[in-house]
């Protein structure tokens, strides 16, 4: 039992508390002067998070590792880029709500910090596994500046990204660099996830460790869910000298695991069942008036007979009429019961459900609330039907044809559906982010599983566009990048599933968006660096190939909107304005904008507005904007770019 404190509080110890969920990866463990252990705030951590440069100190292979300043520096560092929508490449794209974004994952997660902070229900990402031959993206911070200047393999002799660049066991950095491209991309993916989110992470054994470790410094230890183990082969591989290997892993960490549900895909939606039968008791008949019992059956009539079986004894005692899943006349029956008449008729009164679900008939009180039976850590095609790789290669050439799976170690969409739909069995909705999407199974698994429960999941893919190496089954059949492939497999799994669920609606389209840098020339940024001889081809701060799509689109990362929401474009006086579900926010970014224009945009009272900072003659027209959005929608911001 434990002893009343009889002291006020230790606010060191809630200031503690505060920082630990701010920053949970700045918190250790210490003995106080009793000896007893206590939580404690690494400083140098702290000062490191808080920093926007690389403080000094020794760095080793511990769990801290060669880097790991420098990527906590990266994750918190801002980037000049854009998004810009790709029409052509997308589909349904005025109707859809998914997202396909082509780019550098570290810099795209940056750009959706604001956009979907909290708002991600499930992330589910397939990482490089760090074989020794896989592809370590090449971050600038994971290099010091003679790796830099002298490429060391990150870079091809024209200075392009080396794609093929293995991150070999037998380099000094070989934990570490794999570690700081993880630890960045993470952080920043842990700022996404709503508050009852869940991530789920695959990998193999060469990092598994590893990865516990960063997601506890990233999550919190508190937020560690389980470990599954996946059954990736039917047959053991045997290239291990000493086992042969069946089995890959799913970490899952939770945002905060005190608020998520039980992960479960076998639930009732009608609730916990409890049985009017009750063999033992005395036999009585139970009547059960019109409309009062819900029954599971096409409209028929059942005669009245024997329904006795096993040791249940139950008898219809007249003929039922069974209507728009309910008994159209009185429904008698005679058996072994757990309740009076009387009690059923104060159920019938409180209207709590009564459920038969077939024949024989067994009468089942149902409480409301589902009944939810928590999944196993162990995911195999015997515990819940869970495809493997050999699975994930039929599945691809069921899309490309026979022998050309574009890609060798797929993930099934039958493993990636179970996780979802684990989470999102309460609700069938919620955003699904994969911002390592590969051969895209993410967005086909939310796909079918959304064909499956009437379900409407969002899905965000996130992929770089490694070049197909010239021997690749890719790009001997026209891809030439790992992105192309991507989205090919998810219009022609689209188009699949629509033909096989043809009475079922649901969203098989998507936006395609690709990673550029900035809307913006130099001069918007640094425009001490400009002389005034210079200035005359600098009238315009936009960039000349830029369209008000990319100006759109800009706006929207920049107010934080969510990037799958429609809008409208339309001409008013000669210029073109943009407005984004339904008065979020409109645009207009002509030059030379009549004052006709501001006044029909301030009359609808957006919550937003931009222009260009040249849609304006002089600076008196400029503020005249101001002024007349103050007098007809004075709590619309205002903005230009």
């Amino acid at each position: 039992m434990d002893k009343m404190r009889m002291e006020s509080l230790n606010m060191t110890e809630q200031n503690v508390e505060k920082i630990a969920a701010l920053f949970p990866n700045c918190i250790t463990e210490t003995k106080d002067e009793h000896g007893k252990p206590k939580k404690a705030v690494n400083f140098e951590m702290l000062k490191q998070m808080l920093s926007d440069g690389v403080i000094d100190g020794d760095e080793a292979y511990e769990f801290s590792w060669v880097g790991k300043k420098a990527s906590i520096v990266e994750a918190n560092k801002p980037v000049r880029k854009t998004l810009r929508p790709c029409k052509e490449e997308s589909v349904n794209w005025d109707s859809t709500e998914n997202l396909y974004i082509e780019g550098d994952n570290l810099d795209v997660l940056k750009l959706l910090q604001e956009s979907y902070l909290g708002a991600v229900r499930v992330i589910f990402i397939d990482p490089p596994y760090n074989t020794g031959h896989d592809f370590v993206y090449p971050d600038s911070f994971i290099m010091d500046n003679e790796e830099y200047n002298e490429g060391t393999g990150y870079f091809d002799e024209d200075g392009n990204v080396n794609y093929k660049r293995e991150n070999s066991s037998a380099a000094g950095k070989y934990h570490s660099d794999w570690l700081s491209m993880m630890y960045s991309r993470l952080k920043l993916a842990s700022n996404l996830l709503a508050e009852d989110g869940i991530i789920f992470i695959t990998l193999d054994d060469n990092e598994n460790a590893n990865m516990r470790l960063l997601a506890n410094e990233i999550f919190g230890e508190s937020n560690f869910i389980a470990e599954f183990t996946w059954e990736k082969k039917k047959k053991p591989s045997f290239l291990h000298r000493n086992v042969g290997k069946v089995f890959d892993y799913v970490i899952c960490y939770a945002k905060n695991a005190s608020v998520t549900t039980a992960f479960s895909v076998e639930t009732t939606t009608l609730g916990k069942k409890y049985p009017f039968n009750n063999a033992g008791n005395g036999r009585a008949t139970l009547v059960f008036p019109p409309e009062t019992v819900e029954i599971l059956m096409p409209d028929q009539t059942v005669t009245a007979q024997d329904m006795s079986g096993g040791n249940i004894y139950t008898v219809l005692k007249k003929d039922l009429i069974i209507k728009n899943h309910r008994n159209a006349n009185e429904l008698v029956l005679e058996g072994e019961w757990r309740y009076s008449q009387d009690k059923v008729n104060e159920l019938i009164a409180g209207q709590e459900p009564i459920v038969i679900s077939k024949i024989p008939f067994r009468p089942n009180l149902v409480k409301t609330g589902g009944e939810v039976k928590k999944m196993k850590n162990v995911l195999s095609p015997t515990s819940y039907s869970c495809e493997t790789n050999e699975d994930a290669t039929a599945e691809l050439e069921a899309l490309f044809g026979k022998g050309n799976a574009p890609f060798d170690t797929p993930k099934p969409v039958g493993l990636i559906k179970l996780l979802i739909q684990a989470i999102t069995y309460d609700t069938q909705d919620g955003i699904i982010l994969d911002f390592f999407a590969g051969s895209g199974t993410t967005a086909h698994a939310v796909m079918e599983l959304n064909t499956e429960d009437n379900g409407t999941r969002q899905f965000i893919m996130v992929q770089v566009p490694e070049p197909c190496e010239e021997n690749s089954i890719g790009y001997k059949n026209g891809f030439s990048n790992v992105s192309d492939i991507c989205k090919e497999r998810i219009r022609r799994a689209s188009k699949q599933i629509a033909k096989e669920h043809s009475d079922c609606a649901f969203d098989g389209g998507f936006r395609v968006l690709k990673l550029d840098d900035t809307n913006m020339k130099d001069v918007y940024y640094s425009a001490d660096e400009y002389d005034q001889g210079m200035l005359k081809g600098l009238e315009s701060n936009i960039k000349d190939d830029r369209t008000d799509l990319d100006l759109l689109f800009g706006c929207l990362l920049e107010w934080g909107l969510p990037l799958s929401l429609p809008y409208t474009s339309e001409q008013i006086d000669g210029c073109t304005v943009h407005t984004y579900n339904n008065g979020d926010l409109i645009t207009c970014f002509n030059e030379n904008v009549p004052e006709s224009v501001v006044k029909t945009i301030a009359k609808r009272q957006p919550l937003r507005a931009v222009f260009r900072d040249n849609s304006f003659i002089n600076s008196p027209s400029k503020i005249n904007v101001g002024e007349i959005f103050k007098l007809m929608a004075p709590d619309t911001r205002v903005k230009v770019i």
